[in-house]
C-alpha cells in the first residue's frame, strides 16, 4: 500500500445514516468530488466518510490505541506467538524502538487521513444550502474528529504538522508545529464544537454513537489536563457531570460485552459491526474491529494472544488486602471460562506460557460474523471515554486546585459503584489514590502510558523497563515521513 505523507486522497464518500448502523453501511460507488456536496445528503455522507477513519487500526500495519496506551506501560507486555510475532511493537515497548517501523507510519498516516477527511467537510459543507442546526452539527462532528486525530499525534510525537484545511500541492513539505501550537488548535476546535454539538438525549436512536457534546467537554478536559490547566479541567468535567446525560453503570462487568456498548456511560466510542469490509482494517465500508481477534488466547481460543496483562497490574487489584471485583472484568485467569470459547487452560491456548489474557474486548464465539473473514469481524466498539474516566479527570483537576472533598466525592462515586471502601486520604496521599483509581477502573482500555508520561511518572514506574526522561515520553517521527517531505520534518530528540 502506497505510504501516506499529510495529504490523502479523498476516498469519497462512505456510509448513509444512520443508527448504530450509520457507520455500517455500504459505500456510495461512482460519486466524484463534481458532482458532490450539493445537498443535505452529501453533507451527511462526507461526515460519515470522516467518522470511518476513527476505526482505522491496520492501515496497512496495526496502530490499535492499546498498542501505545497498554503494551507501552507497565499493564501489559506485547505477546503474540513469540519475540518475533511483531518483533518492531516488541522494541517500542522495550523503549528500544525504530522510526522505520510501519506500526508507527501506520499511525500516522490514518490519523492524518481523519484529518484531512475532517477539512474536507469543514471546507465543503459550509455553502450547502440545508437545515442549519443539523450543518452546524455536522461542522461541529468534523471538528471534533480533527481534534481528535490531533490529539493523538501530539500526545504520541509532540509537535506535528499543523495541517488545519485542505492543503495545496505547495504545502506538502509543511514543517512541525510547536506541541503548544497544535493543543491551541484542539482546544478552539474543540470549544467550538461544543457550541453545535447535540447533546446525547438530543439524538433519536438512529444516530446513536454520533459526536456529542458531552464528548467534546470531555476530550477538552483531558487536553486541559495535558496542559496542566487545572481550573479549566475542572470546569469542563463539570459540564458533563452537571448535563446529567451521563450515569455510571450499575454492574461494571456489564460495561465491555457487545450487550454494554451505547451504555449509559458511554461519553466517546467508536462504532464496529460484526462484518468484514474485505480489506484488512482500511477501506470505504466499515467492518469489525481487529482488537476481539488480536488479544483473545491462541488455539482453541482463535486468537492471536496480544497485550497480556503482566503481573505487576494483577497484583495491583489486591493491594488493599482484598481482590477488587473489578479485576474478574479486567483479566482472564488460568481455569476461567472464557465465554463459549472453552476453558482457559495452557494446552487450550495452544500452549502459550501467559496465565493472563484481557478480558474487556473478548467476544464469544457466538457473535461473530456467519460469513466474511473472521479476523475482522469484531463487533465490540472501543470504549474511548467513559463517565467514570470523566469523574476521576475531574477529581485529579479538584485536587490540583484545592478541592480535596470534591475530589474525594468524585474519586469514591467510582469506587462506590464496585462496592469497595470511599477514599478519606488528603495532600499527596489523595493524589497517588486518584492515580491508582485510573489505573484499576480503566486497565486495559489504553490510558496507562499516556497517564503516565502526563503526570510525570514516566521515569519512576517505567525506568526499569528502558524509559528514559527526555527521549520517551514521545514516539519516533516516522523515518517515512522525514523523507517523503524532504527533510521538512525534524525527528524527536534520542532517536
Amino acid at each position: 500500500m502506497k505510504k501516506i505523507c499529510i495529504p490523502v486522497i479523498l476516498m469519497v464518500i462512505v456510509l448513509s445514516a444512520c443508527d448504530k448502523e450509520f457507520l455500517e453501511k455500504s459505500p456510495i460507488v461512482g460519486t466524484t468530488e463534481e458532482n458532490f456536496y450539493r445537498n443535505e445528503a452529501d453533507a451527511i455522507a462526507a461526515v460519515n466518510a470522516a467518522y470511518a477513519s476513527l476505526q482505522f487500526q491496520l492501515s496497512p500495519a496495526g496502530h490499535f490505541r492499546w498498542f501505545w496506551g497498554d503494551i507501552m506501560s507497565d499493564d501489559a507486555e506485547k505477546g503474540g506467538g513469540s519475540d518475533n510475532d511483531v518483533y518492531a511493537l516488541l522494541l517500542l515497548e522495550t523503549f528500544q524502538g525504530q522510526s522505520n517501523t510501519d506500526l508507527l507510519e501506520s499511525e500516522w498516516g490514518a490519523d492524518y487521513e481523519g484529518i484531512y477527511r475532517a477539512n474536507v467537510v469543514l471546507e465543503k459543507v459550509p455553502p450547502i444550502d440545508m437545515d442549519q442546526d443539523l450543518k452546524a452539527r455536522i461542522l461541529a462532528e468534523a471538528k471534533f474528529i480533527r481534534a481528535w486525530n490531533f490529539y493523538n499525534l501530539v500526545t504520541m510525537f509532540g509537535g506535528v504538522p499543523l495541517a488545519d484545511h485542505v492543503l495545496a500541492p505547495s504545502e506538502y513539505n509543511m514543517p512541525r508545529a510547536t506541541a503548544d501550537q497544535v493543543w491551541d488548535l484542539i482546544e478552539s476546535d474543540l470549544t467550538e464544537a461544543s457550541v453545535d454539538l447535540w447533546k446525547r438525549s438530543e439524538y433519536p436512536i438512529a444516530d446513536l454513537g454520533r459526536i456529542t457534546h458531552g464528548a467534546a467537554q470531555a476530550l477538552l478536559c483531558k487536553t486541559y489536563l495535558w496542559r496542566q490547566k487545572w481550573p479549566e479541567a475542572k470546569a469542563a468535567a463539570e459540564a458533563v457531570i452537571n448535563s446529567n446525560e451521563y450515569v455510571l453503570v450499575a454492574n461494571y462487568a456489564d460495561i465491555f460485552p457487545v450487550y454494554g456498548e451505547n451504555n449509559s456511560e458511554s461519553v466517546f466510542e467508536i462504532q464496529y459491526m460484526n462484518a468484514s469490509g474485505g480489506n484488512w482494517g482500511k477501506n470505504n465500508a466499515n467492518e469489525g474491529t481487529f482488537t476481539n481477534v488480536f488479544t483473545r488466547a491462541r488455539g482453541q481460543f482463535a486468537g492471536y494472544g496480544f497485550n497480556i496483562p503482566t503481573q505487576d497490574f494483577v497484583d495491583e487489584f489486591l493491594a488493599e488486602g482484598f481482590e477488587d471485583p473489578r479485576l474478574k472484568s479486567t483479566v482472564f485467569m488460568l481455569g476461567d471460562t472464557m465465554g463459549d470459547r472453552g476453558i482457559f487452560t495452557i494446552d487450550a491456548a495452544a500452549g502459550s506460557p501467559y496465565i493472563y489474557y484481557s478480558k474487556k474486548y473478548f467476544n464469544n464465539k457466538s457473535e461473530d460474523a456467519p460469513f466474511g473473514d473472521p479476523n475482522p469481524n469484531g463487533g465490540t466498539n472501543d470504549r474511548v471515554i467513559r463517565y467514570a474516566d470523566v469523574l476521576l479527570m475531574h477529581a485529579e483537576a479538584s485536587y490540583h486546585t484545592g478541592d480535596e472533598e470534591g475530589a474525594r466525592n468524585s474519586l469514591n462515586q467510582v469506587r462506590a459503584r464496585v462496592t469497595i471502601p470511599a477514599i478519606s486520604f488528603s495532600g499527596p496521599a489523595l493524589l497517588e489514590a486518584i492515580y491508582r483509581e485510573r489505573r484499576l477502573e480503566l486497565g486495559m482500555e489504553a490510558h496507562r502510558f499516556f497517564d503516565l508520561v502526563r503526570t510525570g511518572r514516566g521515569p519512576t514506574v517505567l525506568g526499569s523497563l528502558g524509559f528514559t526522561t527526555g527521549v520517551h515520553e514521545l514516539f519516533p517521527i516516522p523515518q517515512s515521513q522525514i523523507q517523503a517531505t524532504n527533510g521538512a520534518l525534524s525527528q524527536n530528540p534520542g532517536y
